[in-house]
């Protein structure tokens, strides 16, 4: 089995993000997963300090960057995505055929933005997860620039979602040496098993301007933890067996 969604189909439905598309392939057979499949998330973070990173694109670019990957675990070309401040303030898909400023026309009617609820999120992530019964595990995308409202409840969420197929990659945007980021490479680094039974999370810093990273270094990073969660997730039952590798998918990168 190739990527879920073959370079033609990407080239006819998203030209724009078939360099992203490319890119991304790179690094998924980099890190040994090619043929993996699985169901892909974006969390936003829509407390007010993210303004300016809604203003100047730096989110929207995280969202085409993350389609880009998903096209070649998910054959949907769709990514869901939950917007979060002080509550979840919208659930909604991005699509690789809907993708051009998808991002403001989900954000333009949602009023205030608030603060930081990650445990209200990830309960968003794990309702839709359960509710559209997926066999495949999920890697989880989990943007944000600051730490959580209670992390006292993030801790707990995550430590009780390590029994579930989900693997949940934080990126911070802003000041990579910013207090709030200690608290998540923290979370990164709950102990096992003693607070969880497996190691279900990552955490890096995209810097305070995201578009800086490189593609190359974004993809790195995004799946980089992720092949050492499945194979844990696999030993523990959490995670179903890999599906046989077959011929790719036609137009494959």
């Amino acid at each position: 089995m190739g990527v879920a969604v073959g370079l033609e189909k990407v080239r006819a439905v998203a030209p724009g993000l078939v360099s992203l598309y490319k890119t991304a392939g790179r690094w998924v057979r980099a890190h040994g997963l090619e043929g993996e499949r699985a169901a892909v998330y974006l969390v936003v973070d829509r407390s007010g300090s993210m303004r300016p990173y809604f203003r100047d694109g730096s989110v929207q670019a995280l969202a085409d960057r993350v389609l880009g990957l998903a096209a070649h675990f998910d054959d949907d070309g769709v990514v869901p995505a939950v917007f979060f401040s002080t509550d979840v303030d919208a659930v909604a898909d991005i699509a690789l055929a809907r993708h051009r400023g998808r991002i403001e026309e989900i954000v333009a009617g949602l009023g205030h933005m608030g603060r930081t609820s990650y445990h209200l999120a990830m309960d968003a992530v794990i309702d839709h997860y359960l509710d559209s019964g997926s066999q495949a595990p999920a890697l989880v995308v989990f943007q944000t620039d600051g730490g959580p409202l209670s992390r006292t409840a993030a801790e707990r969420y995550l430590c009780k979602a390590a029994r579930l197929p989900l693997f949940w990659q934080f990126i911070g945007f802003g000041d990579p040496s910013c207090e709030q980021f200690d608290y998540l490479r923290g979370l990164d680094e709950l102990s096992v098993p003693e607070r969880r039974v497996v190691d279900n999370a990552g955490f890096f810093p995209a810097g305070e301007d995201p578009f800086a990273l490189s593609d190359d270094e974004l993809y790195d990073r995004l799946v980089g933890e992720f092949p050492r969660w499945l194979v844990a997730a696999r030993e523990h039952g959490i995670v179903g067996p890999p599906t046989p590798a077959g011929p790719p998918a036609p137009g494959g990168a």
